[in-house]
């Protein structure tokens, strides 16, 4: 871990603008064609382009979507060194409540939550919606 001064919090990274990250879910990660692809429940802002008014059983805007963390080289998750290609890597990642992303200085993400913390080296990542 570090103290901080070596990283961007994802609230200033554009491609999560007017999300909430804190109030969003993973419920899967894959890797398809060398792109980490992560699957959430995307807590949307009422700045966003695509929020809606939430229906009234609903009291938030979520939307699916995929983070895509492209030309991915590695994915370390925090329980120790994990063997394998890294589509098997991703088959012993969790899911649940994201408490955070941020990218260090030197190239890689780390995003943690109740799955714990995964450390990615890609590029910058792809928001993407899914349609309705």
């Amino acid at each position: 871990m570090t103290d901080g001064s070596d990283y961007v919090s994802w609230r200033k990274l554009r491609e999560f603008a007017d999300v909430d990250l804190t109030k969003s879910f993973v419920l899967s990660w894959y890797v398809e064609a060398g792109t980490l692809m992560v699957d959430v429940d995307l807590f949307l802002e009422p700045d966003h382009p695509f929020y809606e008014e939430p229906r009234p059983a609903e009291k938030v805007c979520i939307r699916p979507a995929i983070i895509e963390f492209p030309y991915c080289e590695s994915i370390k998750p925090d329980r120790g060194e994990v063997e394998g290609s890294l589509a098997e890597i991703t088959m012993t990642l969790g899911h649940g409540a994201i408490e955070g992303l941020r990218r260090f200085n030197d190239g890689p993400f780390e995003i943690r939550g109740d799955f714990g913390l995964v450390r990615i080296d890609s590029e910058r990542p792809i928001l993407k919606l899914r349609g309705s």
